[in-house]
This record gives C-alpha cells, sequence and structure tokens, in this order.
C-alpha cells in the first residue's frame, strides 16, 4: 500500500500519472484548479486543495462541486493551516475546512488532519 500522496504545489501540474492516486496540491480550490483534473481522462482518486479563504461567493472551493460531479473525492483545508502553494505543508499542517460528498462519505470531515485523512484514503484503495 502506498503511505503517500502525491504532491502538487501547483493542479497545473497534473498528469495522467496522478490516474487513482490522492494529490495534495497547493493550489486553491477554484474553478480554474479544477479545469485542470477535470480535462484528465483518467482521473485522481481524491485531491485536495488549500481553501484561500474562501474568497468571494466561496471561489477557493467551488472545485469540491465540479469534482463531486465526475466522481472525485476533494477537500479543501484552510489556508490558515498551510501555506498557499505548498503541497507539503499541506500535506503536513492541512486542517480539513470543506470535503464535497464523496469524501464525507469515504469518512473525512471538517476539522480533520489532511496527513490522517491522506493515510484513511490510501487505505481504501
Amino acid at each position: 500500500m502506498k503511505t503517500t500522496p502525491d504532491l502538487l504545489d501547483s493542479i497545473a501540474l497534473i498528469t495522467p500519472v496522478q490516474a487513482g492516486t490522492v494529490v495534495v496540491t497547493g493550489s486553491h480550490g477554484g474553478n480554474s484548479a479544477a479545469q485542470f483534473v477535470l480535462a484528465l481522462d483518467n482521473k485522481p482518486f481524491a485531491v485536495m486543495f488549500n481553501d484561500a479563504g474562501g474568497g468571494k461567493d466561496d471561489a477557493g472551493r467551488v472545485a469540491l462541486g465540479l469534482l463531486q460531479a465526475v466522481g472525485v473525492s476533494a477537500v479543501t483545508y484552510a489556508h490558515t493551516s498551510a501555506r498557499i502553494g505548498d503541497a507539503e505543508d499541506g500535506w503536513h499542517h492541512g486542517v480539513i475546512s470543506a470535503v464535497n460528498a464523496i469524501a464525507r462519505a469515504q469518512g473525512l470531515h471538517e476539522g480533520e488532519h489532511v496527513s490522517h485523512a491522506v493515510l484513511h484514503l490510501l487505505s481504501l484503495q
């Protein structure tokens, strides 16, 4: 069993190599970030984004619903818990601020540490 996620400081770096993996990215969870995942034929198992403080109309979390629609587990972690643009910091220090319905059904929840959530998701694969 794999014990670490794929770390991408920017979701723009995602490739078909991440198909079926757990990805922690330092990118915000906005629409433009989600488009990089949506463009892949084979999607990752789960993606974790920085919430970037939410933003106007909760723009920093839009990816949750967009990825939900294509069957991908997605969460955001609080911008106050980890640096934006730093996936490793998100993995080690991030605290989940929002989850989509798939992630919730997999047992993830707000307030959980990203590192714990990653290990749980990897155990499901």
